[in-house]
């Protein structure tokens, strides 16, 4: 089997991808502003880590930031992190640049696993923006007050976001399969004073009402002065059934459309309140502000994933995952925003490619499971589906191995830009993507962000090329996080980020720089495995069992052992397959031989089913922690937490 590292890459950008691209353009705008002339991306990497003031100075200007800016000082405290500051006496409004465009062009397009389509304009966005935020203003909501959603991925909570940031105010969002507890230890600490919901969503075929759980909830949520209902699997009008609801259109009814009144903001006014995982206790509320969030996803989407006004950008995510917020963003690039909500496999797993088709997507952003599944579902969506009008495909949620990678290639398309990137909630973005001007190496995810100084250091702290390590990121970046919700003196933040290497942001995923410059991610730091000593990381492990046709999908965990640890296995095996000796030994040669003795599992078990969060991830601390006998702190935080009660206790992990 070729490795990760191979000497032809899968994909090559031709001369006039690259002539085309925006990363052409801004570097032919740099020049024209008396910056360096500079020979292609590689050297725009450097030259931006080296002169991170100009360079942030330079997207500021190439994006068109809508704003009171950007003023002077570009960064105060650039010597300190955390502390310092980006941008510190410019204002501006997230939502103002979001809405720039008010024509009649579709803003965005909505579809649910029911089928159907609807459409809205630039112009209409604006309009109900306009309507929403009157009516939210007339609520009380003002810069600095909450706003949850707990809702769908539909356009209204587009709408509401919009509004909400439209007048200063802080969005913060989960999805509806959250449980009572869930939403609780989420916007029970943020304390909104609206919270919009829907009246159900559909999902697997199933239609799923909400309203009698969000009564229980709301119910302690002693600061709601407002619950905004937005029908999704039913009409709205009557009673909603809810103390303080009031349907969507009757909230907005009273207002007409016009100007928007945007409140502009200090660069690090808060923005989204988002939330770690929440599986080792009550989630962390992570708070990220307006300028440095709006920058970062700028740079993001017309840089490294190249996307243009007219673009239709999609991105299967729900709305408790930071996905949600990165796509949203497109809209300030001018993009077209192709939003669904369901199963990506319901009826089946062509779903999103018949989406991608019907409405010529240009971006497919999805989780590295999701195209796993789709490998082992046997499609071949290159043969069944119109992909012509998609330029890249995105993966996240967990590392993209190297067969995978071959699979989009060969079953997907053959002329994209594969873009596996990785960074997440604490950024609210990445701090590893894609270039579409530079190769695809397999295995491989392509480069550094632009104005990220991102290193992997060993655990001496000194930084490695080709050995396996901690991502950091060594000076400071517009995107890092204000703060922490109700943490006043800053030490929770300062311990999440910077406790490993004082003054250095590490991130807390063990990867490696390859000599392409390129990012290979193998888990993260506190799930890697040590038997023996040795640090490997699951992704290691998970890239050779898969490939097996008898396995679903595994997680493994290392199991404290004989004042050792010893590496276990769980699979979720295809239907009609049993766990017998000669698979336990073939699963067991395939990682020895693919991988290293060292990563092969001393016990190898069958499951029915994999825990994992509401986004998809699954939760190797939650299993390790079960298996030891530790209490699970959080189990609302999980998507399916009656998965892990098969882990308790297992006869065979006792010898």
């Amino acid at each position: 089997m070729a490795q990760a590292d191979t000497e032809t890459p899968l994909w090559t950008p031709s001369t006039e991808q690259v002539r085309t691209s925006n990363i052409h353009a801004f570097l032919k705008d740099l020049a024209a502003h008396g910056g360096p002339e500079l020979a292609d991306s590689k050297a725009l990497y450097d030259w931006s880590i080296e002169n991170i003031e100009d360079f942030w100075l330079a997207i500021w200007r190439f994006c068109e930031v809508i704003g009171d800016g950007p003023g002077e000082p570009v960064l105060r405290n650039g010597d300190k992190m955390p502390g310092a500051e980006f941008f510190p006496n410019a204002r501006l409004n997230f939502a103002e640049n979001l809405l720039r465009r008010r024509d009649d062009a579709e803003a965005m397009v909505f579809r649910t696993e029911q089928g159907g389509t609807r459409r809205l304009t630039f112009r209409q966005v604006h309009e109900i923006v306009s309507r929403l935020s009157q009516a939210l203003a007339a609520e009380g909501v003002g810069p600095g007050d909450r706003v949850a959603g707990f809702l769908p991925n539909m356009p209204e909570t587009v709408l509401a976001m919009l509004a909400t940031l439209a007048l200063g105010a802080v969005w913060s969002s989960c999805s509806p399969d959250f449980g009572h507890q869930g939403v609780l230890d989420r916007f029970g600490q943020i304390e909104p004073k609206v919270l919009f919901c829907p009246d159900g969503y559909y999902y697997n075929g199933k239609t799923l009402p909400v309203l009698e759980r969000v009564r229980d909830f709301t119910a302690e949520l002693p600061t709601l002065s407002r619950i905004v209902v937005c029908p999704l699997i039913g009409e709205s009008g009557g009673d909603t059934g809810l103390d303080k609801g009031r349907w969507l259109d009757d909230f907005m009814a009273p207002y007409q459309a016009g100007d928007i009144a945007y409140a502009r903001m200090p660069f690090n006014a808060p923005l989204y309140i988002m939330f770690s995982s929440g599986t080792t206790g009550k989630p962390k509320c992570i708070v990220h502000g307006a300028g440095g969030t709006l920058l970062q996803h700028l740079k993001e989407h017309q840089l490294h994933s190249d996307i243009k006004p007219d673009d239709r950008v999609f991105y299967f995510t729900t709305c408790g995952w930071m996905m949600w917020n990165w796509q949203i963003s497109a809209l300030a690039s001018k993009a077209t925003l192709l939003l669904y909500d369901g199963s990506p496999f319901h009826p089946d797993g062509n779903v999103l490619f018949d989406y991608m088709e019907a409405e010529k997507g240009t971006l497919f952003g999805t989780s590295a499971k999701y195209i796993d599944a789709v490998k082992k579902a046997g499609l071949s969506p290159r043969k069944t589906h119109d992909l012509s009008a998609m330029r890249m495909m995105a993966s996240t949620g967990s590392p993209l191995v190297a067969e995978s990678f071959d699979f989009v290639y060969q079953e997907i398309k053959s002329d994209l830009c594969l873009a596996s990137i990785s960074g997440g909630t604490d950024i609210v973005s990445c701090f590893v993507l894609g270039d579409p001007t530079q190769p695809v190496w397999r295995g491989e995810i392509q480069t550094r962000g632009f104005g990220l100084a991102v290193q992997v250091w060993n655990e001496q702290g000194q930084p490695v090329v080709e050995e396996k390590g901690e991502l950091v990121c060594v000076k400071p970046f517009p995107c890092m996080p204000i703060y922490f919700w109700n943490d006043p003196d800053g030490e929770r933040y300062r311990k999440a980020y910077f406790a490993q290497f004082p003054g250095v942001w590490c991130h807390g995923d063990f990867v490696k720089l390859t000599r392409h410059g390129g990012i290979v991610v193998y888990g993260r730091s506190d799930a890697t495995l040590n038997p023996g000593g040795v640090r490997i990381g699951t992704a290691e492990i998970y890239r050779q069992v898969e490939k097996l046709p008898e396995v679903v999908e595994s997680i493994v965990i290392g199991q404290e052992w004989d004042n050792d640890t010893r590496v276990v296995l769980f699979v979720r095996l295809a239907d009609g397959v049993e766990l017998d000796d000669d698979l336990v030994q073939r699963i067991r040669k395939t990682v020895r031989e693919g991988a290293s003795p060292r990563h092969m599992p001393a016990r190898v078990v069958h499951v029915n089913d994999i825990p994992r969060t509401k986004s998809g991830k699954i939760v190797e601390l939650a299993v390790r922690d079960i298996v030891h006998g530790r209490e699970i702190k959080n189990r609302e935080a999980l998507a399916n937490p009656e998965a892990l009660e098969e882990y308790r206790e297992r006869p065979e992990l006792k010898e």
